[in-house]
C-alpha cells in the first residue's frame, strides 16, 4: 500500500522504516527542510541502534523516500500516518497544535478518500476531532480516522515495530479495519494478537499501559526506600514478587526514577484527561509525586555519601534516561546534577550516546571521552544510566584514577559484596551493606 508518514522524529521515522520494511512503499515528510535533506544523504537524526541499517535497506529498495512536499504525499497515499510531537503543556495536558495543523493540512490536499491514522499518543476525543476536521474541510472527500498507538520502547523500537505484543486498532468501519490489516499483513500472518476496538478505547489503551508501568516503576522505588530503611535487599524482593505469575519481573528495577519520551509525559496527561472530566485519577497522581520525590532524593543520597560537596568532583556515568539512547527527556541526571552543582560539586559526566544533546541542558558541566577520563581525580563515582560498557568497568584502575574508592550506584550493576571485596565503599539503592547477599537457586 502506498502510505505517507508525517513527521519524521523518533515514532515518525521507526514506523516509516518498520512500514516500509513490510512491504508498502512509503514516504516520510516533514516540514524541515533540514531534517529532510539530511535523510536524503543517509544521515539519521536519531540514536537508535538498528535503525540506520532498516532505512538503507527499504531507501535502497525504492519503498522508503523522504519529501518536504506534504500536498504530493497527501494526494498520492491511500493511508496517512499522523506522527508529530504532542508535548507537554505546563499544566501536563498534551499539546495537539500540530497534531491540528496536520489534520487541516491532510483535509486541504484530499482528493479521495483517505484513511488517516494517529500514531502520536493524543488524548481521547482526538479521533473525533480530526474527524470533524476532515468533515468540514476535506473538499467533500472522506477521511476515515483510525487511531494506532505505538509501543516503542527506545533502544529497542525496531525489534518492538517489527515483533510487538500486539497491534491496537482502534476505528468505527469494517473498511478502516481491512486496510489496517492489509498495512500490517506480515504481523498478521505472524498471529500477532490484533485488539479491535472503537477509537476512544485505543486512544485510552495507550495512556492505560504507560501509567501502569510507571506505577510499577515508583511502586518498586519506593519499596527501596522502605528497604533502606528495614534493612532489606530490593532485589531479593522485586525478584520475589516477580515470579508471581499475577505480577511478573518486568519494571521492577529500583533506580533514581523514570524519565524519557513517554511515561512522564503520557502519566501527566491521562492525569489531566481525568481532571477535565471532573475526576481525580489518584493513582496516577501519586505516581508523579513519587517519581519527582525520588528523583529528588537521588541528590541526597549522592551528598550523604560524600558529605559537602561544595568544591568536590562528582564524576556522572551516564546521561539518558535508559541505555541505548541519546535522549535527554526527563532524564533523572537532571535534576541530579543540576542538584549537585546547586551545592558548589564540580560535574565530569560521559555518556555513550547523549553528551550532545546534554549541552543543550547543563551549564558547566565537564564532558569526557570515557569512563576513565571521568573518574580521574574525581571525589566520588555516580553510575546514572546502565550502559553495557558501564557494567563491567576495570575497578581497579577506576579505584586508582578516583581520590577516594566511593561509587554510588544509582541502577545497582554491582554487587555489593564484590565492590566490598575490591575495596571500594559502594553504596546502592534498595540495598544495605551489611546484608548478605544471597546465592540465586
Amino acid at each position: 500500500m502506498e502510505i505517507a508518514v508525517i513527521g519524521t522524529g523518533y515514532v515518525g521515522l521507526v514506523t516509516g522504516a518498520g512500514l516500509a520494511d513490510f512491504g508498502n512503499d512509503v514516504i516520510c515528510c516533514d516540514i524541515d527542510p533540514a531534517k529532510i535533506d539530511a535523510l536524503n544523504n543517509g544521515l539519521i537524526p536519531i540514536y537508535e541502534p538498528g535503525l540506520d541499517k532498516i532505512v538503507e535497506r527499504n531507501v535502497h529498495e525504492k519503498r522508503l523516500r523522504f519529501s518536504i512536499d506534504l500536498a504530493e504525499a497527501i494526494r498520492h497515499c491511500r493511508a496517512i500516518f499522523i506522527a508529530v510531537g504532542t508535548p507537554p503543556k505546563a499544566n501536563g495536558a498534551a499539546d495537539l497544535r500540530y497534531v491540528e495543523d496536520v489534520a487541516r493540512t491532510i483535509a486541504q490536499h484530499m482528493n479521495g478518500p483517505k484513511l488517516v491514522i494517529t500514531k502520536s499518543t493524543v488524548p481521547i476525543g482526538t479521533g473525533r476531532l480530526i474527524e470533524r476536521i476532515l468533515d468540514e474541510s476535506g473538499n467533500g472527500h472522506k477521511g476515515s480516522v483510525v487511531s494506532n498507538p505505538e509501543f516503542l520502547r527506545e533502544g529497542s523500537a525496531i525489534e518492538d515495530f517489527l515483533k510487538p505484543d500486539r497491534v491496537v486498532i482502534g476505528a468505527s468501519d469494517k473498511e478502516s479495519i481491512a486496510l489496517m490489516k492489509e498495512i500490517y499483513a506480515p504481523l498478521h500472518s505472524l498471529e500477532i494478537p490484533f485488539v479491535v476496538t472503537n477509537v476512544e478505547s485505543s486512544e485510552l489503551i495507550k495512556y492505560a499501559a504507560n501509567g501502569f508501568l510507571a506505577t510499577k516503576i515508583s511502586f518498586i522505588n519506593e519499596v527501596a526506600v522502605m528497604c533502606e530503611l528495614l534493612g532489606a535487599n530490593v532485589q531479593d524482593v522485586a525478584r520475589g514478587m516477580g515470579l508471581d505469575s499475577r505480577i511478573g519481573p518486568k519494571f521492577l528495577q529500583a533506580g533514581p526514577g523514570f524519565g524519557g519520551s513517554c511515561f512522564p509525559k503520557d502519566t501527566s496527561a491521562v492525569a489531566d484527561i481525568a481532571r477535565q472530566y471532573g475526576y481525580e485519577f489518584e493513582i496516577i497522581e501519586a505516581v508523579l509525586r513519587v517519581n519527582k520525590n525520588i528523583k529528588q532524593r537521588m541528590v541526597g543520597k549522592v551528598v550523604d555519601a560524600i558529605g559537602d560537596v561544595r568544591g568536590k568532583t562528582v564524576a556522572i556515568l551516564g546521561l539518558a534516561f535508559k541505555p541505548e539512547t541519546d535522549d535527554m527527556r526527563d532524564s533523572p541526571t537532571i535534576p541530579l546534577i543540576k542538584g549537585l552543582q546547586e551545592k558548589g560539586a564540580v560535574i565530569r559526566a560521559y555518556d555513550p550516546g547523549a553528551i550532545e544533546n546534554s549541552k543543550k541542558i547543563f551549564e558547566n558541566v565537564i564532558y569526557c571521552g570515557d569512563a576513565y577520563e571521568t573518574a580521574d581525580g574525581a571525589d566520588a563515582l555516580v553510575i546514572a544510566t546502565e550502559w553495557n560498557e558501564f557494567r563491567a568497568l576495570k575497578l581497579e584502575r577506576i579505584k586508582k584514577l578516583l581520590k577516594q574508592p566511593l561509587i554510588i550506584d544509582l541502577r545497582n550493576v554491582y554487587d555489593p559484596q564484590r565492590m566490598k571485596a575490591e575495596g571500594f565503599t559502594y553504596i546502592s539503592v534498595g540495598r544495605s551493606e551489611d546484608i548478605r547477599v544471597r546465592e540465586r537457586v
